[in-house]
C-alpha cells in the first residue's frame, strides 16, 4: 500500500482508497483540491467498494493541508462549500416540470448504432440537489395559427406568415389519392400481427441495460450481508466473464502443484525398485499409476488453466511469468503467487490479478 504514515487519519482502508482514485504519493494529494478529491473518491468507492464510508469533504481537507504542509506548499484559501438546493419546489419550476416531456433512460447499443460517445451527451442538471445559483426561464404561451386561404390546384402558394408559423412557397403540386390502396381495418386484423409499443421496449431494454451494468461493478446486496468489509470473506471487485471455467482453472492448478512433485518422486521409487528389487521388495506396482496420470492432468491444465485470464488486464492468472508483480498480489513465500491465488478463488470466490492488482469476484 502507498505509505501516508505521516498525515493522521488515513487508515489502510482510506490508503488503498486513494491509491485506487490515483493518488500514490503525498505530492500528489498535495496538488489536489478538496472537491475533485471527494468526487474521485466517492466514484472509486462505489465501483470497488473498498471503504465502508467515503471519507468527508472536511477529512479530506485535512489530509490535504497535512501534505501540503510536508511537501512544503502553501495552504489553499478554504473556500466555503455551496449547499445543495432543491429547486423542485419553487412554483415556476414545478409549472416548467409539468409541461416538460418524460425522459427514459438512453441504452447502450443507441449510442454504438449511432456512434455516439459518452462525452457527446451534456450532462443533466439536477434540480432537487443543484448547488449554487440557477437561472430558469419558464414561460407559457398559446401559439395562434391563423387561417389561410384555400389556393386553387396546381397554383403555387404564397408565402404568408402567422404569428409563429411561416408557410414557404412550392411549386409541387397536390398529390391525388388512389381510393384502391386503402385497406379497411378489418383487413389489418386477419394478418394477426401485433406491434408492440416502442416506449415500453425501450424502457424494458434500459432496464435490462442498468441491471446489468450496477452487477458488474458491485455484488448484489445479498452476497456480502452481515460480512465485515475488511475481510477476506467480503466479495468485491468487478465480476469475471467465466467464473466457472477460473473456478476449474484454479482446481486443476493446485492439483497440478501436488500431482507434479509427487510424480517425480514415485517415479525415483519405481525406477530404484527395478534396480535394486530386494531393497525395495515393498514398492507395489500400483504406484505406476501416478506418474501416468500426470499427462491427463496436464491436458486438462492446458484447457482450463492457460485460459485463466484477468477480467481488466487479461492477463494468464495461472501461468508463471518472470516479471515485476503488484504490490496487492496473494503471495505466499516459498510459493509464489500462483498457488495462493487459486487458494484464495476456491475458498472467497474473489481474487486479486497479480499483474494489475484489480480486484475481480467470481460471485454475483
Amino acid at each position: 500500500m502507498t505509505d501516508f504514515s505521516g498525515i493522521d487519519g488515513i487508515g489502510k482502508a482510506s490508503g488503498e482508497l486513494l491509491e485506487a482514485a490515483g493518488f500514490f504519493d503525498v505530492q500528489t494529494l498535495a496538488k489536489a483540491g478538496v472537491e475533485d478529491l471527494a468526487v474521485e473518491l466517492e466514484r472509486a468507492n462505489q465501483m470497488l467498494r473498498i471503504a465502508t464510508n467515503t471519507p468527508t469533504a472536511v477529512s479530506i481537507g485535512s489530509w490535504i493541508a497535512a501534505a501540503r504542509k510536508i511537501v512544503g506548499m502553501d495552504a489553499a484559501p478554504l473556500v466555503a462549500a455551496t449547499m445543495p438546493v432543491n429547486y423542485e419546489a419553487m412554483p415556476a419550476i414545478m409549472e416548467m416540470l409539468a409541461a416538460a416531456p418524460s425522459a427514459i433512460p438512453l441504452p447502450a447499443w443507441h449510442l454504438v448504432e449511432n456512434q455516439l460517445a459518452v462525452a457527446d451527451i451534456p450532462p443533466a442538471i439536477l434540480l432537487n440537489r443543484y448547488p449554487g445559483d440557477l437561472e430558469i426561464c419558464a414561460s407559457s404561451r398559446d401559439v395562434a395559427v391563423r387561417a389561410l386561404p384555400r389556393t386553387p390546384t396546381g397554383a403555387p402558394q404564397r408565402s404568408s406568415i402567422s404569428t409563429y408559423v411561416q408557410l414557404g412557397e412550392s411549386g409541387q403540386q397536390k398529390l391525388e389519392i388512389d381510393p384502391t390502396r386503402l385497406r379497411s381495418i378489418a383487413d389489418l386484423e386477419k394478418v394477426g400481427q401485433r406491434i408492440p409499443l416502442s416506449k415500453d421496449l425501450a424502457h424494458a431494454a434500459a432496464s435490462r441495460e442498468i441491471d446489468r451494468i450496477a452487477l458488474l461493478r458491485a455484488p448484489l446486496e445479498s452476497t456480502n450481508r452481515g460480512r465485515d468489509p475488511r475481510s477476506r470473506r467480503f466479495v468485491r471487485g468487478v465480476l469475471h466473464s467465466h467464473p466457472v471455467s477460473m473456478t476449474l482453472g484454479a482446481l486443476v492448478t493446485l492439483a497440478m502443484a501436488v500431482l507434479l512433485p509427487l510424480a517425480i518422486a514415485v517415479s525415483g521409487v519405481l525406477l530404484a525398485s527395478v534396480l535394486f528389487p530386494a531393497k525395495f521388495a515393498w514398492v507395489s506396482p500400483w504406484l505406476l499409476a501416478v506418474p501416468c496420470g500426470l499427462p491427463l492432468l496436464g491436458g486438462v491444465y492446458l484447457i482450463f488453466g492457460m485460459k485463466g485470464r484477468c477480467r481488466i488486464c487479461t492477463q494468464r492468472v495461472f501461468l508463471h511469468r518472470t516479471c515485476l508483480k503488484n504490490s496487492k498480489a496473494h503471495h505466499i513465500r516459498g510459493f509464489g503467487h500462483i498457488i495462493p491465488v487459486s487458494l484464495h478463488i476456491l475458498l472467497f470466490r474473489w481474487f486479486r490479478c497479480s499483474y494489475c492488482g484489480t480486484s475481480v469476484r467470481l460471485k454475483k
